[in-house]
Parts: C-alpha cells; structure tokens; sequence
C-alpha cells in the first residue's frame, strides 16, 4: 500500500514510517522544519496551514492512506485547520484518512471516557483538536478518528526527556500526582493506526494504554527502567497550582481493543 504520513519526523510520525517501510509499503512523511532519518523513506516538507500545498502534494503522490498525525499544542491553525485542509486533500484524491486526535478533548468531569463520548474540551488545544474531529467527521465519514494519550517511546519522548532532567537535576519543575492519563507506547499506538488504516471500521476510536497512571507515577517507573534515582523526581497536585486543563481522563479502549489484534499495553507492563 501507499502511505503518507502527515506529520511524519514526530515521534509518533518517525515509528509509524519506520513501521511502514518494514513492512515493505511505499512511504511518504512530511516535515516542518527538518525531514527524519528513516530509511526507505521519501521525506517532503509541508506546512499543513497551507491549503494550496497541501492540495499539491496528495494530490500528487495520491497515497491509498493518509495517516495525519501532524499537530501543535499552541496553535490552533495546524492543529484544527491543517486537520481540514489535510482531510480535504485526502477526500479529493480517494484516499483513506486515518486522524490522530487526543484525550484532551475531555474535561476529565467523568473521568472515563469510551468511544461513544462527546467532547467536551476545557483548554485551547483540547478545543482544537475536538474541532478538528468534527471537520474530519463531516468531510470524510469513513474516516477513522483516533484518540491516544500520553505517547511514550524507549527514551525520546518529551515526558521521558523531562523525567531524566529532573532526576538529574537539570530542571526545575514537578511531577503530579492527581494528573491521571492512559499512557500508550509508540510501538503499539503505531501498529494499532496501522491496523485501523488497513481495516474497514470507521469513526471515533480510542487507542491508549491499558494502565491509568499519574504523571507522577509515570515518571517512577521510567526513572527505574532507566536506572535514575526515583527518589530525587519532586511531585506535587496540579490542583494546587495554576496550570490549566483537564486533571483526570482516562480512556476507555474496550471496543477498540477488541477489533485490534495489536495489545494495548499498559505503562506499567511496557516501563516494567
């Protein structure tokens, strides 16, 4: 098959191309500012807040799927319009599109949250990318929407990377302990998508680890995995300080999970 992977030099993008050129697909990524290194992989760089570019390049390689896992947390324009834009594309050249969305389109009022569950998002880029699941839903039906959590991967994540410079001591900051998330592995978040692209299902699916951890938690157990000193990462409640969003969301991968032959390991199996 041909993909294209929008969003492609993201950890999450970088795994799904690797994935993909393994198994022997044709493969497209696109980059913003610096193309990955994967091989058997055509890098192309795109901004997707350019419809006209966008039009071009799928509209020139016509990938079978386009998986969109472009985004970013402060800017409403990638996350919700480039989702249109790509999902417009995508449509017009009769490609599947698979859209990767997030657990932040969830207040955390009911704390877990299944497939059937409407947005209700409380900051500005859970709002975007519930935004961005109403646009693909309309424009492409057939589409899938999958919702993930806190990606992990085996030592180049952003929360791994904040874990080791706080037990370090580079960084000042805090862990907290009343933040809860469904953290997912790379590895298994990639062959799920990959499994969704390749199958006949459509709509809203949740994709998220097995376990429900704090943020806290989570930095335990990769401080341990990788031979930090757990006892030097500081915590403390998010509900004490003023940083925004929700505080406990917890995905519900019950449906999903029983269409994927991909297992959803929890973070304390996978850091174990």
């Amino acid at each position: 098959m041909g993909f294209l992977i929008v969003g492609g030099s993201g950890l999450l993008g970088r795994e799904l191309a690797r994935q993909c050129a393994v198994a022997g697909h044709e493969v497209a990524a696109t980059y913003l500012t610096r193309p990955g290194e994967t091989a058997g992989v055509k890098w192309v760089p795109l901004d997707v807040r350019r419809r006209e570019d966008v039009d071009a390049l799928i509209g020139a390689v016509r990938p079978e799927v386009v998986i969109n896992a472009a985004y970013r947390q402060t800017d409403w324009a990638t996350t919700a319009i480039g989702a249109v834009n790509v999902a417009l594309a995508a449509t017009a050249a009769g490609g599947r599109l698979v859209h990767v969305s997030s657990d932040a389109v969830f207040s955390g009022a009911a704390i877990h949250y299944d497939e059937t569950c409407v947005p209700d998002p409380i900051s500005p880029y859970g709002a975007a990318k519930a935004a961005a699941e109403t646009a693909v839903s309309a424009i492409a039906p057939t589409a899938v929407i999958a919702r993930t959590s806190l990606i992990i991967g085996d030592g180049d994540s952003p929360h791994e990377a904040l874990v080791h410079s706080l037990a370090t001591g580079r960084a000042s900051g805090m862990l907290f302990t009343d933040d809860v998330r469904c953290p997912v592995h790379v590895g298994d978040l990639a062959a799920a998508l990959l499994e969704l692209a390749a199958s006949e299902y459509h709509g809203v699916h949740h994709v998220a680890g097995a376990d429900a951890v704090s943020r806290y938690e989570l930095g335990l157990l990769i401080a341990r995995r990788d031979g930090l000193d757990a006892d030097r990462l500081p915590s403390g409640r998010r509900a004490d300080t003023n940083v925004p969003g929700p505080l406990d969301v917890r995905l519900e991968c019950g449906m999903t999970q029983r269409r994927l032959r991909t297992r959803l390991r929890g973070a304390r199996r996978f850091l174990g």
